[in-house]
């Protein structure tokens, strides 16, 4: 029997003031047979059936102090350290099933609030074949997002709708236009507009698409826009149905607002790409010893169906390294339980300067990359802006300098001349 096959694996950074097998020993308990005393059904036959597995401890470094408050220190112990390291847990399937609602009970549940630890952090996790067989996945991917921006190569470029809650409807129209007839990829609603009274959902969608399809007539090309669909079950079916209708290509989550399982409902019908969107992603992750890593965060997401996902952008005005960022986006290339690929969504502070360290650190172009002031702002307009960004992009690829490249494409040499030097 192949035990992977029956078992979810899940690698943790935690802290402890105990041993780490210590620690190890409590989590596995806690989220699997045991309690803080020996019940009368926690027999033998069931410990060997349902209990969480320790598989491998590494053994990192240690701290003075905890990171995390109300941990409760071994009792009596003098030069109290905390240790750090990696703990890999196993857990049966057969406690929860195929379910992502149910895993992640298991996986980032109470353990997150045992006092042996003063850290704890989920940074990666392997599914086995029936979570597979329950979830599809991504169904347009890389792949599928090509085929409807007519995008075959190179980097999909885009912009946000700001500012943040949106325009007026009599601005959307104009707005999109221009941008679709200046040659842009993609937009998106900005997470903090979905439905907001004063630009109703219905109204907003058939605004943007008449647009879109107007300026689609003109240059044989439609412009992606994913509508934000945030918001109740049966509201964000309704959305789904209506964009669809109306002809747009895409519809965007806040994957953390809606919740995993919500996701994986819209995937079993939704007939565009689902842009996926990770706000409160901080609250998760900013603290380095507590929440979850990106790499298993952005399997839990594909398994749900999403076609693409935020990573920020290298030099973004958000607090994560670049290092981070560009290995978020790795993640979403590399394969996973045999599926497709996601398109990783660079944003934030992004202009034609940003492709040179974006693509030496990623050494590809399967990317959808946003930028807001770097097209909207740019002195030769937003069709010039898109121009400046494509050949930021264009030098990157070739290995060209982008100061070089700029000499004779003056797009790129008005974005380097308005928004600084290229960052290294």
């Amino acid at each position: 029997m192949n035990l992977s096959q029956h078992q979810v694996i899940a690698t943790y950074l935690i802290e402890t003031p105990y041993s780490l097998a210590h620690a190890a020993e409590v989590m596995a308990g806690e989220q699997s047979t045991g309690t803080f005393v020996k019940v009368p059904g926690e027999t033998p036959e069931l410990i060997a059936r349902h209990r969480a597995a320790i598989i491998h401890i590494e053994e990192l470094d240690e701290r003075l102090e905890p990171s995390l408050p109300y941990t409760m220190p071994p009792a009596g112990e003098k030069n109290l350290m905390y240790r750090r390291g990696l703990v890999q847990l196993a857990f049966p399937i057969d406690n929860f099933g195929a379910s992502l609602a149910n895993l992640m009970s298991t996986v980032a549940g109470n353990l997150y609030e045992l006092r042996e630890l003063s850290g704890i952090r989920l940074v990666d996790i392997e599914l086995p074949g029936p979570f597979a067989d329950r979830y599809p996945g991504p169904r347009f991917g890389i792949e599928g997002t090509r085929r409807l921006t007519q995008v075959n190569s190179g980097p999909i470029i885009g912009t946000i709708v700001k500012p943040s809650i949106g325009l007026p409807l009599s601005e959307y129209g104009p707005l999109v236009r221009s941008l679709a007839e200046a040659g842009l990829d993609f937009i998106k609603d900005d997470e903090l507009c979905a439905n907001p009274p004063y630009a109703p959902f219905d109204q907003r969608v058939k605004t943007v698409m008449e647009q879109i399809e107007r300026a689609a007539d003109r240059t044989g090309r439609k412009l992606m826009y994913a509508f934000n669909i945030t918001g109740d079950i049966d509201e964000m079916k309704r959305h789904h149905d209506l964009v669809v209708k109306e002809g747009g290509t895409c519809v965007m989550v806040a994957v953390n607002s809606m919740g995993l399982p919500a996701v994986a409902h819209l995937r079993q019908y939704a007939e565009v790409p689902i842009h996926g969107h990770r706000t409160q992603w901080g609250a998760m992750t900013r603290s380095p010893m507590l929440g979850m890593g990106f790499k298993a965060y952005q399997k839990l997401c594909r398994l749900a169906g999403v076609d693409h996902l935020h990573t920020n952008g290298l030099n973004s005005k958000f607090a994560e390294s670049n290092d981070g960022v560009a290995q978020s986006v790795k993640d979403c290339l590399n394969p996973f339980l045999g599926g497709y690929p996601i398109m990783p969504v660079l944003s934030s502070a992004q202009w034609a300067g940003s492709a040179e360290p974006t693509y030496r650190a990623i050494q590809s172009t399967n990317v959808i990359h946003l930028a807001g002031g770097g097209i909207l702002a740019h002195p030769g307009g937003a069709a010039e802006g898109v121009a400046s960004m494509r050949q930021g992009w264009e030098a990157a690829a070739s290995g060209i300098p982008i100061e070089e490249y700029a000499k004779t494409h003056p797009a790129l040499q008005q974005a380097i001349q308005t928004f600084g030097k290229a960052r290294n």
